[in-house]
């Protein structure tokens, strides 16, 4: 596309300088809101037939010619230019050139500060009703291993070290309280994305009869700004976004965390499917847990996109400022890196292989049952400090005798209590251990079956 003078060069006398238009420019970048220019154009186009501005017949050469250039975008017909400087002055200049001078009363009542406002929130919208999507996905995925793997025993740990026996569908049940948490979160936060800033103009509304409301309802909005200082300069919603994406990346990288502990050979609780491993370009043995290591990874960019958007606001007078250029790519870069992320992970999980006897003997290790043999005692009507004094001295003789708990004999334990009787290998038993463990948000299997009844009806 050819461009003679710019759609604002009337008060100018020079032409821009070509460094500064080249490092002021932003369609490199924005022309992928390119869509949501159109559709809020054809529905302030439409809003303006609706009020008497523009004629029904300009209305529809506006629809048509933007629907038009839709088409040439999508078909990559159309050459985006620098010297143009974002996506809407780029379509705007397009409309023109295809149907003449009512291109240019497209603008009625309308700057590029609410326009550019209206077309993120649109953007930002559909991107959380995708992510969103993908978590549900998720979530899915992981409550058929859990519903699968609600008897499976692995060790619990605290400070990464063998505490209690669970249930390793349990264990994943934990993941699914964190990403449900993110789902409201990100539905709460759509909430206040879905106001309408188209109207504000500038910044101070405009003098045409403008039906805002109206125009809300052809897009979808449920509410319109109330401050039209506020509607151009407002990007608390994509720091908002931002910050609920970097809880769902922590939650991730924690995910991935355990993912590449267990996969390790020290671990071997589980196998990823090859598809999402890669391996080593010396050592023929490798098989290496890629994908959780990248999203790990990855939780560091959205971290930062976070902090660069919080800083990019926090010393703006109101109301808008070019400085709100640069909100577009740290919100780019989050809405891709989240929704690769979770695609990725909702693909995994479900190909993921649990091995079951090595968990097993794992949570075999460490004396898991300890906690249990002290409430035991307590039963019998010991005091809980003194029955774990007792079951202290008790570990201690395994430790030294390199045995577990349940391998105790009898006549050992009542070293130890003369109350510990036969029925004490019921409760020092894994299966014991976690059946014992029945109460609401136990670890118990029956607990875990019910906890998964619960989700599925919340999904």
């Amino acid at each position: 596309m050819t461009t003679i003078e710019k759609p604002w060069s009337g008060r100018f006398t020079a032409p821009t300088d070509a460094f500064v238009e080249a490092f002021t420019a932003s369609v490199g970048f924005d022309q992928r809101l390119y869509a949501y220019d159109i559709m809020g154009s054809i529905a302030h186009a439409t809003m303006l037939a609706r009020v008497g501005v523009l004629t029904q017949t300009e209305c529809e050469q506006i629809v048509n010619g933007l629907q038009s250039i839709q088409q040439e975008i999508e078909s990559g017909q159309l050459q985006w230019s620098i010297a143009l400087e974002d996506v809407h002055m780029n379509i705007e200049t397009r409309l023109t050139q295809k149907i003449g001078v009512v291109g240019k009363k497209l603008h009625t009542g309308r700057s590029r500060n609410d326009q550019v406002a209206t077309d993120v929130r649109l953007y930002l919208r559909h991107e959380i009703d995708t992510i969103i999507a993908e978590l549900n996905r998720l979530l899915n995925a992981l409550i058929v291993v859990a519903e699968r793997e609600a008897e499976t025993i692995l060790p619990g740990f605290t400070h990464l070290q063998s505490a209690q026996p669970i249930t390793f569908g349990h264990h994943l049940l934990a993941w699914c309280e964190m990403l449900l948490r993110d789902k409201s979160r990100l539905q709460d936060c759509r909430k206040r994305v879905n106001t309408l800033p188209l109207g504000a103009a500038a910044l101070a509304g405009t003098s045409y009869p403008l039906d805002r409301h109206y125009t809300a309802e052809l897009l979808g909005f449920e509410a319109v700004a109330e401050n039209s200082l506020d509607a151009v300069s407002d990007r608390d919603f994509a720091i908002e976004f931002t910050s609920a994406a970097t809880l769902i990346m922590m939650h991730l990288s924690r995910f991935s965390e355990e993912l590449v502990l267990w996969s390790s050979a020290q671990f071997n609780f589980i196998e990823l499917s090859d598809a999402f491993c890669t391996g080593s370009s010396i050592m023929p043995q490798k098989k290496n847990p890629d994908v959780p290591e990248l999203v790990r990874g990855k939780t560091g960019r959205v971290y930062g996109a976070l902090i660069s958007l919080l800083t990019l606001m926090k010393s703006q007078p109101l109301a808008y400022n070019k400085d709100n250029q640069e909100d577009k790519e740290p919100l780019f870069d989050t809405v891709d890196t989240l929704k690769g992320s979770l695609k990725v992970y909702a693909d995994m999980i479900p190909a993921m292989q649990v091995n079951r006897d090595i968990m097993r003997k794992a949570a075999l290790q460490g004396f898991t049952t300890a906690t249990d043999l002290a409430d035991y005692l307590v039963r019998k009507g010991v005091p809980f400090r003194d029955a774990h004094e007792i079951v202290g001295k008790a570990v201690r003789y395994g430790v030294e005798n390199n045995t577990h708990l349940e391998a105790v004999t009898l006549e050992t334990y009542k070293q130890f209590s003369p109350l510990i009787e036969q029925d004490v290998y019921n409760v020092l038993s894994l299966e014991g251990s976690v059946a014992a463990r029945n109460v609401f948000g136990g670890t118990a299997p029956q607990q875990v079956k019910a906890a998964i009844q619960r989700l599925k009806a919340k999904l």
